[in-house]
């Protein structure tokens, strides 16, 4: 059954009032050296030391990119809101939808391994110019939970 928050927010976002990845346009691979940011403050990204565009939290050590790519995958989906969108395995690139709890509002996560072995982690509003730290409040969890997911280095 639909919340009602999220039936009249659908009225001008529409994707509000679908479940799960509805709504949303499909899922495709992002060349993760050709990251373009908006110019709006509603993205956060986590990626290794020199990446470009620089990241708002370098992610370091480099993993294993085959335990690391697993383990992204266990706990984002691990996470209540979390749904998968879109995966490509062959280049260890996996796309989440992560839907706000009281008004059903979806924003997208980039999760991606490089050959190296490093993590990128890009989570973006679909709506909206300010995401009130969700973004930031996601990545930052999410890390947090791969942290304690993976072996010590």
């Amino acid at each position: 059954m639909m919340r009602l928050l999220p039936m009249l927010l659908s009225l001008v976002f529409p994707a509000c009032g679908e479940e799960g990845i509805g709504g949303l346009p499909v899922a495709v691979p992002i060349d993760i050296a050709r990251i373009e940011r908006p110019a709006t403050p509603n993205t956060y990204l986590a990626a290794p030391p020199g990446f470009s565009p620089v990241p708002d939290v370098v992610v370091a050590p480099p993993r294993d990119p085959a335990q690391l790519y697993d383990a992204i995958r266990r706990v984002a989906l691990a996470r209540e809101g979390v749904f998968l969108h879109g995966e490509f395995a062959e280049r260890r690139q996996i796309h989440f939808v992560a839907r706000s709890p009281l008004a059903n509002y979806p924003d997208l996560v980039m999760a991606a391994v490089t050959p190296e072995g490093g993590l990128v982690l890009w989570s973006r509003s679909v709506y909206g110019r300010k995401d009130f730290g969700a973004n930031a409040a996601r990545v930052t969890a999410w890390l947090a939970d791969l942290a304690g997911a993976l072996p010590a280095p």
